[in-house]
């Protein structure tokens, strides 16, 4: 994959960069698809929905608020969302298992971590745009994720 950042310079002008410092916890520092999206808080039920469906080499976008109070990921949705053809997952919230999370083969960029569980109530939604760190995911469009960041074009690009 061409990096995020010759990506970016390829994009100006399309291309949105998320201005959070997510941090990469997942085995594959580079990953790309087309977005999913799920806005919950401090609650995965949806985002294990998600993973148990075919991702197809996709990316899930989970907007947890950017609440750091409970883990929206660990390692056992990650083993779902890995056994189900899931590129990657953007947590706009905390993850959990780091140890595990870096020895799977799935793209993980997060704000932090916190070793509680969230709730398993199924609010949220899903598949609607979600903003943070000043880009809009919307659903259908493509993210690539490195170690230089996380960028958001309309469409998939060539180059990648």
């Amino acid at each position: 994959m061409t990096s995020v950042a010759d990506l970016a310079d390829l994009a100006l002008g399309i291309g949105e960069a998320c201005a959070l410092s997510l941090r990469d916890f997942g085995g594959r520092l580079a990953f790309s698809g087309p977005i999913r999206t799920i806005a919950c808080f401090e609650d995965n039920l949806l985002a294990r929905r998600m993973l148990e469906s075919p991702g197809n080499d996709a990316v899930l976008v989970l907007d947890g608020g950017g609440s750091l109070r409970r883990a929206l990921i660990g390692d056992n949705l990650a083993e779902i969302g890995i056994a189900n053809g899931w590129a990657g997952i953007v947590v706009n919230g905390a993850v959990r298992d780091t140890a595990a999370l870096a020895r799977m083969a799935i793209g993980i960029k997060a704000l932090g971590v916190n070793p509680m569980r969230c709730a398993r109530d199924g609010t949220g939604t899903a598949e609607m745009p979600v903003a943070f760190g000043g880009v809009v995911f919307t659903p259908g469009a493509w993210v690539y994720c490195d170690g230089d960041g996380v960028l958001v074009v309309p469409e998939r690009m060539a180059a990648g």
